[in-house]
Formats: C-alpha cells, sequence, structure tokens
C-alpha cells in the first residue's frame, strides 16, 4: 500500500492532548495504524499522555525538540526515533525558534 500524506490537507489540532499552542497534521488510518505527518511551531507541544492501549513511534523529520518520557526529558533532533511502548507516558515539545517536523506511527492494539 501506498499512500500520499503531500495531498492530504493539514490540519490544525489546537492544544493537542492538551499541550500549548497547536499541531498541524496530515493523517492516514487504516484499521491497524495511525500515520501522522506533524508540525510543531515554535513554542508548541504535544500535552502529556499515556499510552494505554497501543505504542508510538516518531521519527524526527526536521528540527529539534525535547521528549518528555516517563518524567525524563531528552533533547530530540533530526535523523532521531523516539520510541512510546504501551503503559508508559510522554509528550513531544518545540522550544526552539524553528518548525519540529516529524513522522508518527501509531499501532493499534489487537484486542
Amino acid at each position: 500500500m501506498v499512500f500520499d500524506l503531500t495531498n492530504e490537507t493539514a490540519q490544525k489540532l489546537p492544544h493537542f492532548k492538551g499541550g500549548e499552542k497547536y499541531l498541524l497534521a496530515k493523517m492516514h488510518e487504516d484499521s491497524q495504524n495511525r500515520f501522522l505527518h506533524g508540525t510543531l511551531v515554535p513554542g508548541a507541544t504535544i500535552g502529556e499522555h499515556c499510552h494505554e492501549q497501543d505504542s508510538e513511534i516518531i521519527y524526527i523529520l526536521e528540527g529539534e525538540g525535547v521528549v518528555l518520557f516517563d518524567g525524563k526529558l531528552t533533547p530530540v533532533c533530526a535523523g532521531q526515533c523516539h520510541y512510546c511502548p504501551n503503559g508508559h507516558t510522554h509528550s513531544l515539545m518545540n522550544h526552539s525558534d524553528k518548525n519540529l517536523v516529524f513522522f508518527a506511527v501509531i499501532p493499534k492494539s489487537a484486542d
């Protein structure tokens, strides 16, 4: 399967998961996964949340930011990948002066 997120319209999601500012997101979803091409503008964050029934893989495409994973802050930059397994909490923050662009995959639980 091939899907082209460049042809998707970006959704502006204010205060995503309780975060600051907004997330610009292009998404594709099927019965097994959600794929998200996201942009956090300077000062924007994705609020801290727990993956109780799934996991999330975030690959940083452009820029730099900070991941809060189970209470610990870790810097991330283009080329790095953050993984949040089932049962853990995380947040992504852009405290830089440039956009933070990422690609995320959220596999759905097999329940």
